[in-house]
């Protein structure tokens, strides 16, 4: 691809970007304003890949809408601090549940692959990073690099495995380009 196609950071939000709360090994997403804080080293790192020419793209799956959990006008105020707090390029999500066929919901690469014609993104030198499988699936099927972060167990080994966003900064940053 020309130079003019461009390296992207597709974040996974939910245990990636902000805290979640997992109660009997159920992962939960924040539901309130309140509730929604960024992970320690998150803003630092992001402005790290930001500074470096990444475009930086939030790629998340929200159920949360269609079971009822969440309120849209909640899950909208979350991505506008999401916006505020951090360099974001772009924020792409999926409002279906698992029983919906979509080509948007994670493991599927749909919010990748529209974002990548949409931003004009080379995804083969660009990254995703999450915390569970179905992100390392959508990434691999996208054909970006796949980084794992947090201590989730997962099948498919990702090409990087970090404690946290910030380690996973360092390794994308020392990548050649």
């Amino acid at each position: 691809m020309n130079s003019a196609w461009r390296r992207a950071v597709f974040l996974d939000r939910d245990g990636v970007l902000n805290r979640v709360e997992w109660k009997n090994n159920i992962c939960h997403s924040p539901r309130s304003l309140e509730d929604f804080q960024l992970l320690p080293g998150v803003a630092d790192a992001c402005s790290r890949l930001k500074a470096a020419g990444f475009l930086l793209l939030v790629a998340t799956n929200q159920p949360e809408i269609p079971r009822g959990f969440l309120d849209p006008a909640v899950l909208a105020a979350m991505h506008d601090r999401l916006r505020q707090w951090l360099p974001l390029d772009d924020i792409r999500m999926c409002l279906h549940d698992d029983t919906d066929t979509c080509a948007c919901r994670k493991p599927a690469p749909g919010l990748l692959l529209d974002a990548a014609r949409d931003w004009r993104i080379d995804l083969a030198r660009s990254f995703m990073v999450g915390d569970r499988e179905k992100d390392l699936v959508a990434g691999r099927r996208a054909g970006c690099r796949t980084i794992l972060v947090g201590a989730q167990k997962v099948a498919l080994p990702p090409d990087f495995s970090a404690p946290d966003l910030a380690r996973a900064a360092d390794w994308i940053l020392s990548r050649p380009v």
